[in-house]
């Protein structure tokens, strides 16, 4: 059960027959036309046969895994040399027509290949550009047709939003930016579908459906966790008491990790965890909270020197300007807290102490706790920032 026989017809049609540089286009008539068209669709049954005679006739799976590699990187060569004759074979409209059957047939297969036995690749593999491409353009059209059917019915909420525009960007990212690997798309895929079949419902609970499905898929784009945090703030906000608060943060919190979640799925690899990233803003605003509620209860007569420093501390400061942005800043704090190189009751305090003492070219006051909080969800840019900036320290104490 050969694949180079089975792909012998398309092959010859793509690499000699419709190529500009080994066929002779002219001879084409219409009525070979005419059989081509029949014979593709033949093909592509007879290739969907043969992948499946593979996989069930077979009791090696690193024969199988072989085989049906194979078969996804040639269709990937011939789909590349098909897009090529294209652009060549422009003063010949019907066998461009001829191409884009074949295009639209090699995609099938491929699509085949990767919905059924996507086990047996590399799915961290690079998508060849041409191939994405082609991806690329069905991806952002299922995509925006997902947005328009769920937005018809009413009006969604920010995630969805955050979502779409998320998936619509990353998938625009040019060749320069990002490589994507089969494990990408295939995530991609997965959403689209999940979000086909989801019947949205008024929400009467603290994670909405749309929460529930990006939340079990591990979606940990920067600007969704930073709006599930902000979300979270604002559910709370409303309670006077400390007390009132914590209990809150924990039933939200108990909520949070009893939701579903697909194990080894990951939006973005180069972001970190989506769960690990809001466990951690719970676990430090509990702990604020629980440190603000002790302070409350110091006795009367130290509550007389804690007004005395403070109205120390209201003298004007001598303060040191930081270069850094204060998102860049505040990586560095948490990072130094972290590793225990600056050592406090808290990382609140460490920022609590530092942050009113600096001041950025862009700004005198500093809020402490915004920057702590924002340390939480920093952007790339302000992350490779920070790590430039300490090589470049390491480089000077290097000097001395």
């Amino acid at each position: 059960m050969s694949e180079r026989y089975t792909l012998e017809w398309m092959d010859t049609l793509i690499t000699v027959t419709l190529n500009p540089a080994k066929g002779k286009l002219s001879s084409i008539q219409e009525e070979d036309i005419s059989k081509f068209r029949i014979q593709i669709k033949t093909e592509r049954d007879k290739v969907m046969s043969t992948i499946k005679s593979l996989v069930f006739s077979m009791e090696s799976e690193i024969k199988i895994a072989f085989g049906i590699k194979q078969f996804h990187s040639t269709l990937i060569a011939l789909l590349d040399q098909a897009l090529r004759n294209k652009i060549c074979n422009s003063k010949y409209p019907e066998l461009k027509q001829i191409l884009n059957e074949l295009i639209r047939c090699i995609s099938e297969l491929l699509a085949f290949i990767e919905g059924r036995f996507i086990d047996f690749l590399d799915i961290n593999g690079i998508v060849p550009t041409a191939y994405f491409n082609i991806i690329k353009k069905e991806l952002i059209k299922r995509i925006e047709g997902i947005g328009d059917r769920l937005n018809s019915n009413f009006q969604l909420e920010p995630a969805f939003e955050i979502m779409i525009q998320s998936l619509v960007n990353f998938l625009n990212y040019s060749p320069d930016e990002h490589s994507f690997t089969f494990q990408e798309i295939r995530y991609i895929k997965e959403l689209c579908k999940k979000f086909d079949h989801i019947e949205i419902t008024k929400n009467t609970k603290v994670f909405s459906q749309i929460d529930e499905l990006l939340i079990s898929l591990n979606f940990n784009d920067v600007r969704y966790i930073e709006h599930l945090t902000e979300k979270l703030s604002h559910l709370v906000s409303n309670q006077e008491k400390p007390e009132t608060k914590i209990e809150n943060l924990l039933y939200y919190f108990k909520s949070f990790k009893q939701l579903h979640r697909k194990q080894s799925v990951v939006f973005n690899s180069k972001y970190a965890n989506l769960n690990d990233e809001i466990c951690n803003w719970f676990f430090q605003e509990i702990l604020y909270l629980e440190k603000k509620m002790r302070i409350s209860v110091i006795p009367l007569q130290e509550h007389a020197e804690l007004a005395k420093l403070k109205a120390n501390q209201e003298k004007p400061k001598q303060k040191v300007m930081c270069m850094l942005s204060t998102d860049q800043t505040g990586l560095i704090l948490r990072a130094t807290d972290e590793l225990r190189i600056l050592v406090a009751k808290s990382m609140n305090e460490v920022f609590k102490t530092i942050v009113p003492h600096l001041s950025t070219p862009y700004k005198e006051d500093l809020s402490y706790d915004g920057m702590r909080s924002k340390s939480y969800v920093a952007e790339d840019r302000d992350k490779q920032i920070a790590i430039e900036t300490l090589e470049r320290i390491i480089k000077k104490i290097k000097q001395y």
